[in-house]
């Protein structure tokens, strides 16, 4: 991105972000309470089903917990992280659609929008997390001081995310039908990824498959960060941040060239 389309877009993005946020739970009776119950009704969901009905537990090879909290707390952990890549991917293809207002407005930087939307989904990460901690804290399971490498690990699967979003954005102009495959195609990541079981429960091949995943990576390390108290891999991040930043870069060029023609179909 050149250095005086970052200085002009820049500054909108934050303006921008409040305004979704507040937007999105205006004139709700519990307006932004929501933002901490979803993350609360999700939790106690997901350790019903997987705790309670399947009696799942986790079995890796660096902690062997036993109890359905234990439980809840690592599996919530992946399914944060892995929520910020699906609420930005689902609504990506149609950013340029729902703004389609913007897009004669040649001084609007259209690039904007994708920031804003991944703005607004780490603020719904950031709201996970502390019920995450207050989870654990009632459980009385420790808070490692590794949780603050997370930064650290979702910066990468930040550009990531920005990248594929770009693309996305910019297609889903073009091709209407994205948006109805995409949810499948992300629910279809979620289960290949090790948000519901540790990767080395896996045969070796399939570890390798799996690794693949775009969001296996961030899910393995920051559930490692905030759960295990482990510091993160550097040989498996050091290779994912150098994807990430061309996968962000290759996205920002294709959305900035496709931008273009987005007046003619819209």
């Amino acid at each position: 991105m050149p250095v005086t389309m970052l200085t002009y877009a820049f500054p909108l993005v934050l303006p921008l972000v409040r305004r979704e946020i507040s937007a999105r739970y205006r004139g709700s009776l519990l307006g932004l309470a929501w933002s901490l119950l979803i993350p609360l009704m999700m939790l106690g969901i997901y350790t019903f089903v997987f705790g309670v009905v399947f009696k799942s537990r986790w079995s890796g090879s660096s902690t062997q917990p036993s109890s359905i909290s234990d439980y809840a707390i690592i599996l919530f952990s992946g399914l944060i992280v892995f929520q910020l890549f699906a609420e930005v991917l689902n609504r990506a293809p149609t950013l340029v659609l729902a703004n389609g207002n913007y897009v004669k407005k040649v001084v609007f930087p259209l690039q904007v929008l994708v920031p804003v939307a991944l703005g607004s989904a780490l603020f719904n990460l950031f709201v996970s997390v502390v019920v995450l901690f207050a989870f654990m804290l009632i459980v009385r399971y420790p808070l490692p001081l590794t949780i603050l490498w997370l930064p650290v690990i979702l910066l990468p699967y930040c550009l990531l995310i920005l990248g594929i979003s770009w693309f996305l954005a910019s297609l889903g102009v073009y091709l209407r039908d994205i948006g109805q495959v995409l949810g499948t195609v992300i629910t279809a990541l979620m289960f290949m990824s090790p948000v519901f079981f540790p990767v080395s429960n896996l045969p070796s091949w399939a570890q390798h498959i799996v690794m693949l995943n775009p969001v296996a990576v961030p899910v393995s390390l920051a559930r490692d960060a905030l759960v295990f108290g482990q510091r993160p891999h550097f040989l498996a991040l050091a290779p994912y941040t150098l994807v990430s930043m061309v996968v962000c870069v290759l996205g920002y060029l294709f959305f900035q060239k496709t931008r273009k023609g987005f007046a003619d179909v819209l």
